[in-house]
């Protein structure tokens, strides 16, 4: 497929980039998947020519505020940095930057509020509760689980942290517990049984779908950055007609939330096929083992190449 956001930059020299700061690190919970990312990013940047420099939040913001950059290369995980806090320093040091805007960041960091969008919307998520120390735990199981085991979210975190499956009232409350040390908002939402997929998006293009299977109960952390078992379908499998109505509908759910420059989109698909979608991701990990790597790659662009993609969004 022809990938319009390279394009765009493939003929560029490097130096109509400028000084480029790139921002990875941080202090999330993700801190150490950001490093590698980072790390990746960088790299890829200066094997092109780019001027570029780290600068990592934890240590200070002085290099941001001082200001001797031309744009930014956010690969920041996680809150205070995926979360549209970074996007709103930038944006008042009138500094350009890679990835969506602060309502659009802050929106996607923030699973419960898509959900709530999205169903505003009609686009597909799976059934869902807040909760609390004083939930009824019996009838959430029985009311959202509708037979089926649940999912424990820590609405503001990314890489699966804080996430577990359940089966019954007691590891629900056990759950929440555990995931309420993450965060002060925590959902539990009803199990999708079948296929998972995730659609990359670069641009305004939807790359190709990957479906991903784990011998794990799901695609956790270890899953995502540690076992190497992990299979990852490309192409997905789907029928050509099917994998393009899930990129419509990733795309339709991207941009119901604002997203802009790149992104991904997770989305399980049920036994009789219906896609129900689980969250955006407006900074996705560029690891050696990172979906949307993966799905440019498949779109015949290198690592260099989809660097190069991204931080021609800023232009």
């Amino acid at each position: 497929m022809t990938v319009l956001s390279w394009e765009k930059v493939k003929d560029l020299p490097p130096a109509d980039f400028g000084k480029v700061a790139v921002l990875f690190g941080g202090v999330s919970a993700e801190r150490d998947v950001s490093l590698k990312s980072g790390g990746q990013v960088l790299a890829a940047l200066r094997n092109a020519g780019v001027d570029c420099f780290h600068i990592d939040p934890r240590d200070g913001l002085q290099l941001l505020l001082d200001g001797d950059f031309d744009r930014a290369f956010i690969v920041l995980h996680g809150r205070g940095g995926e979360d549209g806090t970074m996007q709103g320093l930038l944006t008042l040091l009138n500094k350009p930057y890679t990835g969506s805007d602060v309502l659009a960041s802050a929106l996607a960091m923030d699973k419960l509020r898509t959900k709530q969008l999205w169903e505003s919307m009609g686009i597909p998520t799976p059934k869902y509760a807040v909760l609390d120390a004083s939930s009824d735990w019996d009838a959430i199981v029985t009311e959202v689980g509708v037979g089926q085991p649940l999912m424990v979210k820590p609405v503001h975190e990314g890489s699966s942290i804080g996430m577990r499956r359940v089966v019954s009232a007691e590891e629900l409350e056990s759950a929440y517990l555990e995931a309420a040390k993450f965060d002060s908002v925590v959902i539990a939402e009803q199990w999708i049984t079948g296929a998972e997929y995730t659609v990359s998006i670069l641009g305004e293009d939807a790359l190709p779908a990957i479906k991903l299977e784990t011998d794990r109960q799901f695609y956790d952390y270890e899953a995502k950055y540690v076992v190497n078992d992990t299979r990852y379908i490309l192409p997905c499998g789907l029928p050509q007609d099917k994998e393009d109505e899930l990129k419509t509908l990733a795309l339709r759910a991207y941009r119901a939330i604002g997203c802009s420059g790149w992104g991904r989109v997770d989305i399980m698909c049920d036994a009789a096929g219906q896609p129900w979608l689980l969250e955006a991701n407006t900074v996705p990990g560029m690891t050696d083992h990172s979906l949307v790597p993966m799905a440019a790659k498949a779109s015949g662009l290198s690592f260099e190449q989809l660097v190069l993609s991204i931080l021609g969004t800023t232009l």
